[in-house]
């Protein structure tokens, strides 16, 4: 029902039941139309039908190669992950073998330094050991050869092993072979020589004991004066038998003279012992000096020399106590026993003290 403007109900016609179902009669323009319509979307379907099922069958397309690229990709994903599972596992054991080499190398330095401080150690100790032997061949043979050799040697061998430690080790060798060149070398052969010439004299010196005096140190005879001489031409011109009574009378008178000087002898006797000494222990006391002194040689021999002066201070104890001051081979042997003695005080064995501490302080820092 519809209203006027004042909002007053306005009456509608009353239109009949079966007018508003019966059909309308169309126009035939319209009718044309539609079919042209209706053919033209036909047709516009068909076309997208088809355009879509290009796109289906481009889609399905696309589709499968997405899923074979990705059936590719997944594959050469699974071969990228085994390649990098292998590259990890080949990197561990890298790392592995580097950590060997590293430990390794570690090793090998400090084998390098142990053989480096062992080749030291040993040149040292071999340098001490023959140091100390050719001391023990200078005393025995009272020559510095033995020790000049093995320093010159020694320098040589730490000139060419280069070491740096070494050098106050060389320093102190050239100090002490400079020290050997100006040191003195004793002469054994000149002391052993003197010693057995003192021992030649024993048997012929005269003990105070009253043995008899040797014939060395008695007085020359006078001889008779031979034919030709002045004496004889003066002789020849008195009598034959004056001539022979004079001879034999010179030759008794002498005799008895030296035999009365054998049996009375005054001397003045230092010690008392000497006097209670039968003459008979004179060959005793003859073997003792000789014991003393050959005791002297062989400390010589053995570079003693602290044992040598001893027994050479009893041979002139001796010397001066049972043996006769006033003879000529008893003043001999006292000055050659005192040379000995000088000779002996002033020679020394030579020592490598310096070269020996600083083998020891070397050997210490090794």
């Amino acid at each position: 029902m519809t209203t006027t403007p004042d909002g007053a109900p306005i009456p509608s016609q009353a239109v009949p039941f079966e007018s508003l179902h019966a059909p309308r009669p169309a126009a035939p323009g319209w009718t044309w139309l539609s079919l042209v319509i209706g053919a033209t979307g036909l047709g516009c379907s068909l076309l997208l039908w088809q355009k879509v099922d290009g796109m289906q069958e481009q889609l399905a397309r696309q589709s499968a190669d997405a899923t074979a690229q990705a059936t590719e990709a997944r594959a050469l994903a699974r071969e990228s992950q085994d390649l990098v599972r292998d590259a990890n596992a080949k990197l561990s054991v890298m790392d592995v073998r580097v950590n060997e080499v590293s430990l390794q190398r570690g090793q090998l330095d400090a084998l390098v330094q142990n053989l480096t401080r062992s080749r030291d150690e040993t040149l040292v100790v071999d340098i001490e050991s023959a140091i100390r032997m050719a001391q023990q061949q200078t005393q025995l043979t009272g020559s510095t050869e033995p020790l000049v050799a093995i320093l010159q040697s020694s320098i040589k061998r730490i000139e060419r092993a280069a070491q740096p430690r070494l050098v106050p080790v060389q320093q102190a060798m050239e100090r002490d072979l400079e020290r050997l060149s100006q040191s003195a070398v004793t002469d054994t052969a000149s002391l052993l020589a003197r010693l057995d010439a003192v021992v030649s004299m024993v048997d012929d010196m005269h003990v105070r004991t009253g043995a008899p005096v040797p014939s060395e140190q008695r007085q020359p005879r006078r001889q008779a004066p031979e034919p030709g001489s002045t004496d004889t031409d003066a002789a020849a011109t008195s009598p034959t038998q004056w001539i022979w009574w004079s001879d034999w009378g010179q030759k008794i008178w002498q005799a008895t003279r030296e035999e009365t000087r054998d049996l009375l002898r005054v001397s003045r006797i230092e010690h008392a012992d000497v006097m209670l000494m039968a003459p008979e222990q004179a060959f005793f006391v003859r073997e003792n000096l000789k014991l003393k002194l050959l005791n002297a040689r062989l400390a010589v021999l053995a570079r003693q020399y602290e044992a040598a002066r001893t027994d050479i201070s009893t041979a002139q104890t001796t010397l001066s106590k049972f043996f006769d001051p006033g003879s000529r081979r008893t003043h001999q042997a006292q000055a050659v026993l005192a040379q000995l003695q000088t000779h002996m005080q002033a020679t020394t064995q030579p020592v490598l003290d310096e070269t020996l501490a600083t083998l020891s302080t070397a050997a210490a820092g090794l």
